[in-house]
């Protein structure tokens, strides 16, 4: 074993020994030999080839931003829009490859940009490897224009020396008619999100998708650019006119600003909200709520005085008494409030008053009844029915609005003068099975599915027939003890009048690419029949004698020139008595054959007495006189002195249309006044004058007459005067008796009994 050891070991020979030094040699030669060449590559490339990878470096993940597609009205007029802008981005490892780039470079932004030059030295000496750092965000061109010339080859402002620079393209949201729909529109976030709104509901529709470019050197160390271009959001063209739109807000602000700190401090009413909608599609044409918002700058805090606050449920906060409509934010308050306080304040700012809060509709409902009544057989529409003032329905006394009894009513005249009592014989005819089934027939208590983010849920909020008590049945029939929203109620009041079709609203009807061609047409759509056209005749007969009936409840709401048909709505809040109302009149146009719908909602005006539609009412008037001309409605009434000066008044201030009518649209001339061919007669020719004169006469003789008839029968007239309100003062209740009708303080619809069962939501409380 030893000797084969040793013969193991000879075997590694002095030859061997010698390959091996060679071989370490020529390894360490080759190593010595590539050093040489990477310092040699150093000293003489190393500037070109830094360069190179900088430049790789710079482009090799550059995000290219798409533009959000635009926000149209149904002309054509932009509502929102992108606009290009330009951040200014310093790479401080490019830019101080040599020290004689440094002052150059940093002087020219203190000169072009305003920036601190002390600020950037100091960023350039704490991070000298940074190759991303923001100066200057969302500059416009005209802005960033001068500085590139100064890094543009030929140009005759060219220095080489200005280094470390670039511009990252990015877009900002623009909203050029400031707070006009804004609602609608809605916002987005800094991260080009859409909030609220269309911008929310069509946030997909109108994002578009992110490019990049890449860089890469070739064999030949050149720079290679690949560019993924970013695809543009998709546009939209809405159903909303912007004229419409813009006379609604002209007058729901004109209602806000004569009756702010009126009767107390605050805006003119907690909320203000209206809508006009096709009764034949269900194209929304305008929907504004007061107080509104610029969606340009919608943190902007001074939109938020005069406004209630809210708790951190988004509910009403109460007043130090239950006869307080709220707690009103005044400047004091702002600058007190926390972050998360602000920001709750401003979520109640955004939303949409028209679909997002929910409140008890009033006597706008008792159409619904009737139509319940009529669909079903329960009644014929011949019935007629003695209110003396309430009704005793299980354990309970119901009044009507009319303490004192409206005598003999027929199902007509219960529409006409508002009777609770009648229409709780309706109800108790059609009974709670029917009258429930019908209620979700006309879409209570069920999503409308608008196109628009934040739409309330209602279901929780309206009786199913199990729930239903005697009680309920009669409370609800008068639009009492449930709750819906603006949206929900006018779809279904539309329904009512155009024959029984019940169409989805929806906001757009178009989508169009980022070319211009159209990507998709949205028809309108009905969803389902509610009555049949001959109940829908009844009903419109009914409502016309609302406006133009003798006792109707909604004679101001009759623009000069023309006649329309619609309901008047005066709601209880709770908790009950505290004499906070949310009043409403729902009219359309025309009268004989409805095409478009108005619905306005006064949520606690700012009045001594909020228990009267004329707060609902005043709007309606001053937006269809201007709007029905604009939409090319002739006149077919006879105007009166006073119509005439009111009419003057009005159109002193309307709205210069910015686009044509469209289909129909009025003669040239027409559209900037609001006048036509009517209108001019009944400004100064004689025939007309005389035509008016005969009106007048006749109208004097059957005021004349009824004064006659009401000699009589006013039993107020004869109770004292409240000096502050002009209200009688009934001797036996001490309530406030309206002069005009009659009407026990609560409007045409005051069910004033104590203690009845409510519904467990609140008017005016919002239910997301």
């Amino acid at each position: 074993m030893k000797q084969n050891a040793r013969v193991k070991q000879q075997k590694f020979t002095i030859g061997m020994k010698k390959k091996l030094v060679v071989l370490f040699v020529i390894v360490l030669l080759a190593f010595v030999g590539l050093g040489v060449r990477l310092i040699l590559i150093t000293k003489n490339n190393g500037e070109e080839y830094e360069k190179q990878v900088l430049s790789q470096q710079q482009y090799d993940s550059v995000t290219i931003p798409f533009r959000r597609g635009e926000i149209k009205d149904s002309n054509g007029t932009v509502l929102a829009y992108s606009e290009k802008v330009y951040n200014v981005i310093l790479d401080a490892k490019l830019l101080l490859r040599s020290d004689k780039y440094v002052d150059p470079t940093v002087n020219a932004l203190v000169k072009y940009f305003k920036l601190d030059g002390g600020e950037i030295r100091n960023y350039l000496s704490e991070h000298p490897t940074s190759q991303y750092y923001t100066l200057a965000k969302k500059l416009e061109y005209d802005q960033v224009a001068p500085f590139q010339d100064l890094m543009t080859p030929g140009t005759d402002t060219y220095d080489e020396n200005i280094q470390g620079i670039w511009f990252e393209d990015n877009y900002i949201r623009k909203y050029p008619n400031g707070t006009l729909a804004c609602d609608v529109i809605g916002f987005t976030t800094g991260d080009n999100i859409g909030t609220y709104g269309l911008e929310e509901y069509y946030n997909d529709t109108l994002s578009g998708t992110l490019g990049r470019e890449y860089g890469y050197l070739d064999d030949d160390s050149t720079l290679e650019r690949t560019t993924i271009p970013a695809t543009d959001g998709d546009s939209i063209v809405t159903t909303i006119d912007g004229n419409l739109q813009t006379i609604v807000e002209k007058y729901i602000k004109q209602y806000n600003d004569e009756h702010a700190n009126n009767a107390r401090q605050g805006n003119g009413a907690n909320n203000i909200g209206c809508i006009m909608m096709n009764v034949n599609n269900g194209d929304i044409l305008a929907m504004a709520s007061y107080p509104n918002y610029d969606p340009n700058n919608p943190r902007d805090t001074s939109k938020l005085i005069g406004m209630p606050m809210v708790d951190a449920k988004g509910k009403l906060v109460p007043g130090e008494s239950d006869f307080d409509s709220g707690v009103y934010i005044t400047q004091e308050m702002l600058d007190g409030f926390s972050d998360e306080e602000t920001y709750r304040q401003l979520n109640a700012l955004w939303k949409n008053y028209c679909i997002s809060d929910t409140y008890e509709p009033g006597s706008v409902s008792k159409p619904f009844t009737t139509a319940t009544g009529l669909e079903t057989g329960a009644i014929t529409g011949n019935e007629h029915y003695n209110c003396n003032g309430s009704l005793e329905i299980g354990d309970w006394k119901i009044h009507c609005h009319n303490t004192y009894g409206d005598g003999d009513v027929s199902v007509e005249r219960a529409i006409e003068i508002s009777c609770n009592v009648a229409l709780m014989h309706e109800a108790q005819a059609i009974g709670k099975e029917k009258f429930t089934k019908f209620q979700k027939q006309f879409g209570f208590g069920l999503k409308t599915n608008i196109d628009l983010a934040g739409e309330a849920r209602t279901e929780n909020i309206v009786k199913k027939p199990e729930e239903m008590t005697p009680t309920d049945l009669a409370t609800n029939a008068f639009g009492q003890n449930f709750d819906c929203d603006m949206i929900e109620m006018i779809t279904a009041f539309s329904s009512l009048i155009n024959g029984g079709y019940y169409y989805e609203p929806h906001m757009v009807k178009k989508i169009v690419s980022s070319s211009g061609s159209t990507i998709k047409n949205i028809e309108p759509r009905v969803l389902r029949q509610t009555i049949s056209p001959s109940t829908s005749e009844k009903i419109i007969q009914y409502c016309n004698k609302v406006v133009a009936g003798d006792e109707g409840t909604g004679k101001t709401a009759r623009p000069a020139g023309y006649m329309i048909g619609g309901k008047t709505g005066t709601a209880q809040t709770l908790p009950r008595g505290n004499r906070q109302y949310v009043v409403s009149f729902m009219g359309y146009a025309p009268a004989d054959h409805p095409e478009i719908a108005i619905y306005v909602v006064v949520d606690r005006p700012n009045v001594a007495l909020q228990d009267d539609a004329k707060n609902a009412t005043w709007i309606v008037k001053r937006v269809l006189t201007e709007a029905l001309p604009y939409l090319n409605y002739q006149m077919t009434e006879e105007i009166n002195e006073k119509e005439q000066a009111e009419l003057d008044e009005i159109r002193a201030n309307m709205v210069t249309p910015t686009q044509p009518a469209g289909e129909g649209e009025a003669a040239e001339g027409e559209e900037a006044t609001g006048e036509n061919t009517e209108g001019e007669k009944a400004e100064g020719t004689s025939e007309e004058g005389k035509a008016g004169e005969k009106k007048e006469d006749a109208e004097k003789q059957k005021k004349d007459k009824k004064e006659e008839k009401e000699d009589d029968t006013n039993i107020w007239e004869s109770f004292d005067v409240d000096e502050t309100t002009g209200y009688y003062i009934d001797p036996n209740t001490g309530n406030l008796v309206n002069p005009e009708n009659g009407n026990e303080m609560g409007g045409d619809d005051l069910p004033d009994f104590t203690g009845a069962p409510t519904a467990e939501a609140s008017e005016g409380k919002s239910s997301e």
